[in-house]
């Protein structure tokens, strides 16, 4: 039997115990490594029978629950997730855990608190697009710093991933993630992107990060820096603080100012980082001296290999700007500075998959259609869609989700 049990993306509607029953029939929970049941909707009646389910698992290490709560009513959500989360509580084996894509809101992440602060073994947490707002952020940093503090003595926490973008966390919520992230001090990849953070919060954000000396990717996109934050970011990258950082994304972050070199840039040109392989400078109000300073840097810099800046200050001509391509180009790397440098890269990609992928001989060709009495492992894949279509899709959801969680926390539950 396979030890991964797996209804992702069947957009199944499981309101009862039998309705989820129907797919767990059959199935050894004590085989079960995997459970990946992520673009479905379950009420309280069938999570309370998964989590039944759950309570028997012995070798879980990876909970897929993201994007199981749509179109349910508001009253409902805290009760399901309870069931769930409650059923995951001393775990040992449980590693990762997906709630991305739930419309929590600042009201419904109190049933993570019990499974949050005592979850050990726990390495990966995704909480993406929650809606959480700085309530919702604060109760969740505040239960992973209970997390922290409940280690004995000399026993080193095993988080090394958060991905925690698309909140709306805000300042209000900044310390609190602030003394979570340090009390770890394990972490290897913080994602925190599109949170409306601005300076005060990014300063405090940044010097608990700083206690996480293994730190190799830190995303922090579109969150507002200003002259403040980008100080304080400047100082720990001077510092030496982050030695194995491989991939840093500052776009969208006004890290540079009009007539002025980033502090950030010049901290980054010091060359102290000297594993970094992707960074991330898009719409940062750079300007030539900036792109100098970091061409100057790049041989000092011998893994770097792509350079994305698009938006930036400068035209593609400027000085600055061709010193960093020619810099980069010298080591096989690649300076970003358009859309449609990424879409030539997209086309380069596809052309060489395309040529990767070996012929399957007419002879030796799977069939199309399972035979009678087999059932297929995977649901069959969709019918490509236009990347317009996607991308309206995406917005389109992104939106219900931001209006949902505003609701979420307006609305008290009685």
């Amino acid at each position: 039997m396979s030890s991964v049990f797996s209804l992702l993306g069947q957009g199944l509607k499981l309101d009862t115990r039998a309705d989820i029953e129907t797919h767990l029939a059959g199935v050894d929970p004590t085989l079960i490594e995997e459970i990946h049941l992520g673009g479905n909707t379950i009420g309280v009646e069938a999570a309370q029978a998964l989590a039944e389910f759950l309570a028997k698992t012995t070798k879980l290490r990876v909970a897929n629950f993201a994007d199981i709560f749509t179109g349910r009513l508001i009253s409902e959500i805290p009760l399901a997730l309870s069931a769930i989360c409650d059923s995951l509580i001393d775990k040992p084996t449980l590693v990762e855990i997906d709630l991305s894509d739930n419309a929590f809101g600042g009201r419904s992440v109190d049933p993570l608190v019990p499974f949050l602060s005592s979850a050990r073994s726990l390495q990966v947490l995704k909480l993406n697009n929650n809606g959480l707002g700085p309530a919702g952020g604060t109760v969740i940093a505040e239960a992973l710093t209970t997390l922290a503090q409940s280690l004995e003595k000399g026993q080193k926490s095993n988080l090394r991933t958060i991905i925690c973008g698309r909140n709306r966390l805000e300042d209000g919520s900044a310390e609190a993630w602030a003394a979570a992230l340090s009390a770890h001090g394990t972490l290897q990849e913080v994602r925190m992107p599109q949170n409306g953070i601005r300076m005060a919060g990014i300063s405090s954000l940044v010097r608990g990060l700083a206690a996480n000396s293994d730190l190799h990717h830190l995303d922090l996109q579109d969150n507002t820096f200003a002259a403040e934050g980008s100080k304080n970011m400047a100082a720990e990258l001077t510092r030496g603080a982050w030695p194995l950082l491989r991939q840093l994304n500052l776009s969208d972050c006004v890290i540079g100012e009009e007539g002025e070199v980033s502090p950030v840039v010049e901290a980054l040109a010091k060359g102290l980082h000297n594993k970094l392989e992707i960074l991330q400078l898009q719409n940062d109000n750079l300007e030539t001296e900036a792109f100098s300073l970091l061409a100057g840097v790049v041989d000092k810099l011998p893994q770097l290999r792509r350079v994305e800046a698009q938006w930036n200050e400068v035209d593609e001509e400027d000085e600055g700007v061709v010193a960093l391509l020619t810099a980069l180009k010298k080591q096989g790397g690649k300076l970003v500075m358009n859309d449609d440098d990424e879409e030539e890269e997209e086309e380069e990609a596809e052309e060489v998959a395309k040529d990767a992928a070996p012929a399957v001989p007419a002879k030796d060709a799977a069939p199309a259609v399972p035979a009678k009495d087999t059932a297929p492992t995977q649901p069959a894949a969709a019918t490509p869609v236009p990347a317009a279509t996607e991308a309206e899709s995406k917005s389109i959801t992104d939106k219900a989700t931001d209006a949902l969680a505003e609701l979420l926390d307006k609305v008290s539950i009685r």
